[in-house]
Order: structure tokens, then C-alpha cells, then sequence
């Protein structure tokens, strides 16, 4: 078995296409960044848009989920996908007919994900703490932070819903792009 060998190969291969491609990627980038600048200026607009977006993903994904239950009735399991494809067009046609309260509705999940997302990483840290070393800090410091952008949400509501989905897609979108602009630089550098 070689597979340090064909790791080193297929990260080889990696290289060579990213130095290829790598105007793709910086394109890419600018777009990602400009779009992130964008829905950190406009978040009301950017939380809108996202909700109808998941609307549509959810109303489409639904009627697909529904076509091959009935394809596939004789399968195990007729009746409880039949209820997730349902479920799935339910919540898509609530989205796109009511996409201001969807965004409300987002942005409690978001809150509440937060929320959940910093207690298990401050728990985790604290059961590594031996293992990590100083790094645990920084984990249990990432999920205070977390704690703390759920309160702000949680709290702010209902206004907070104006702002927050497209202000932390926008600073997603921002980071994502920024960092393929450093990796379309670094690959035509080398």
C-alpha cells in the first residue's frame, strides 16, 4: 500500500491545476468579495434575497423528493418520504409566499444555532484542555463569541432579522472571497 505516495501525488496534481487556473479562482474571489460587500451594505436586501433562494431550493428539492417516492413506491420507507418531500414543498411555498417572515423565522434558527454551536465548542475545549495545550483558550474564547453574536440576535429580535442573515452571509462571502484572492496570487507567484 502507497498511500503516502499517492497523497503526495494528488496533492502534485492539486498544485499544478490550482497554478493553472489560477486567474479562475481570482475571478471567482473578486466575485465572492464584491458580493460579501454587498450584503454587508444592503443586509435587508441580502436576507431577502437568501430566503427566497432557499424557498425555491426547498420547493424544487420537494417536487424532485415527491416524483421518485411515487417512482419508487414499491421501496421500504413510501410513507416517510412521501412526509420529507411534503414537508420540503410546505416549506418552500411558506418561504416564497411570506419571504419577510421567513427571514424572521431564519434568523431565529440562526440564533439558536449559535447558541449551541458555542456551548458544545467551549465544552469541547474544556474536555481537551490537557490535549490542546494554550490552544483550548482560543477554542473556548471562539465559542464565548459565538454565545455572544446569539445574544445579540436572540435579543434584537425582531429587528435584528433586518441585518443579521445578510450581514454574516456578506462576511462569509467576504472571507471566502478574500481568501481565494490570496490563494489565485500565491499559485501564479509560483
Amino acid at each position: 500500500m502507497t498511500l503516502p505516495q499517492d497523497i503526495a501525488k494528488l496533492q502534485s496534481e492539486m498544485n499544478a491545476a490550482v497554478r493553472e487556473h489560477w486567474k479562475a479562482f481570482l475571478f471567482e474571489g473578486i466575485l465572492l468579495v464584491v458580493l460579501g460587500l454587498a450584503a454587508m451594505i444592503v443586509p435587508p436586501l441580502a436576507g431577502l434575497a437568501i430566503t427566497i433562494f432557499l424557498g425555491w431550493m426547498f420547493l424544487i428539492s420537494g417536487v424532485a423528493g415527491l416524483a421518485m417516492t411515487f417512482w419508487a413506491r414499491q421501496m421500504p420507507g413510501f410513507w416517510w418520504s412521501l412526509i420529507s418531500a411534503a414537508l420540503a414543498i410546505g416549506a418552500g411555498i411558506i418561504l416564497l409566499a411570506k419571504p419577510a417572515q421567513g427571514v424572521l423565522t431564519l434568523t431565529i434558527v440562526i440564533g439558536a444555532y449559535f447558541l449551541a454551536e458555542g456551548v458544545a465548542t467551549i465544552m469541547y475545549a474544556l474536555e481537551h484542555r490537557r490535549e490542546l495545550s494554550e490552544r483550548w483558550s482560543w477554542m473556548a474564547f471562539s465559542g464565548v463569541l459565538d454565545i455572544l453574536i446569539s445574544a445579540m440576535i436572540i435579543t434584537g429580535l425582531p429587528g435584528s432579522a433586518e441585518w443579521a442573515i445578510g450581514l454574516l452571509v456578506g462576511i462569509n462571502l467576504l472571507f471566502g472571497g478574500a481568501s481565494l484572492i490570496g490563494m489565485a496570487l500565491a499559485a501564479r507567484k509560483s
